[in-house]
């Protein structure tokens, strides 16, 4: 019997960085919020998907109003966010059955593509943790920032090499069972992803390559860009 897919689609930000008061997942991209264009996305790839939101439950109001509006009526269960995207994920988690399939993404990741999530999902089927990665090309320098000339200084250690470096993206896919086992810990401040966690519990994981315009957006420029490539 297929295992069913459950995807947690964590958008628990706020307008800080991006410079608003309304919070970024609810910010509009060409004529719907971010979220939606994210989870349309996510069901074209798999029309059966099991959705489930994290969103702080203060918000739950304006997101029933914002799904209303858009006429976004596939079923989906809200699940109040933690005080980290760790806290987030691990409230998720417990409306996931230990056989399933789950996919975590990035709430304000809309511009990913249904080949990169039905590759997520191929792997994930075969057993894998799934992790999509991109090579970091520009040249790294290891900075602090100055109250003298310019607004950075050599801090003194090594650059990076850059050839070794990738940054890891979503679309993260696990075996339920796996994914659980692995947030059944305490936080650290090294848990800035799925990935960190399950490697933590030295729980192997396989690296895809991911895609370049697979942004999560975090100030006015990535919303302005994915605006242009959704109008086009």
């Amino acid at each position: 019997m297929e295992k069913k897919i459950y995807a947690i689609f964590v958008a628990g930000g706020s307008g800080q960085r991006m410079g608003t008061s309304t919070p970024k997942q609810f910010l509009d991209l060409a004529g719907r919020p971010v979220l939606i264009r994210t989870l349309q996305r996510f069901l074209e790839a798999i029309p059966d998907l099991q959705v489930l939101t994290v969103l702080p439950k203060m918000h739950f109001g304006t997101w029933d109003k914002l799904c209303r509006e858009a006429h976004f009526e596939h079923p989906q269960r809200l699940v109040g966010g933690g005080i980290t995207r760790f806290h987030s994920v691990k409230n998720a988690l417990r409306f996931i059955p230990d056989d399933a399939l789950v996919l975590v993404h990035d709430g304000v990741r809309p511009n990913v593509s249904v080949e990169l999530i039905r590759k997520v999902v191929d792997r994930v089927m075969d057993g894998d943790c799934v992790i999509p990665v991109i090579p970091v090309t520009d040249t790294l320098k290891c900075l602090i920032p100055s109250q003298e000339k310019g607004e950075f200084v050599e801090s003194g250690e090594e650059s990076p090499d850059r050839s070794r470096l990738f940054g890891a993206q979503t679309p993260q896919a696990f075996p339920a069972r796996l994914l659980k086992e692995a947030y059944d810990t305490v936080f650290l401040p090294s848990y800035t992803d799925d990935a960190s966690v399950l490697r933590n519990k030295n729980i192997p994981l396989t690296y895809i390559l991911g895609e370049r315009y697979n942004i999560k957006v975090t100030t006015p420029e990535d919303l302005d860009f994915l605006s242009k490539v959704y109008m086009k």
